[in-house]
């Protein structure tokens, strides 16, 4: 079931003419315009209050020699044999 809450809510009147023109351009409701407006407004904000992890950064010029990257038992063995020297 989709519940749907009335309010009222004060536009400046420039805002409201381009809300207006983009329903009136893509052929939707002013409603539906607003609702998707708020919706990427909110899921921007939720996206920038994610804390970003830093990724370390490696240069190189490929993969290291004898190293198969289709050969995964033998680089489990390659990752295991670094690990154990470290």
């Amino acid at each position: 079931m989709f519940l749907c809450m009335r309010t009222t809510i004060h536009i400046d009147n420039h805002l409201f003419a381009e809300l207006k023109r983009i329903a009136a351009d893509t052929g939707r409701t002013l409603t539906a315009v607003i609702q998707d407006a708020l919706r990427e407004s909110l899921s921007r904000r939720r996206k920038a209050d994610r804390p970003t992890a830093e990724l370390p950064l490696f240069h190189g010029t490929g993969v290291m020699p004898g190293v198969d990257l289709s050969d995964t038992a033998s680089l489990l063995d390659l990752i295991e044999s670094n690990n154990g020297a470290a």
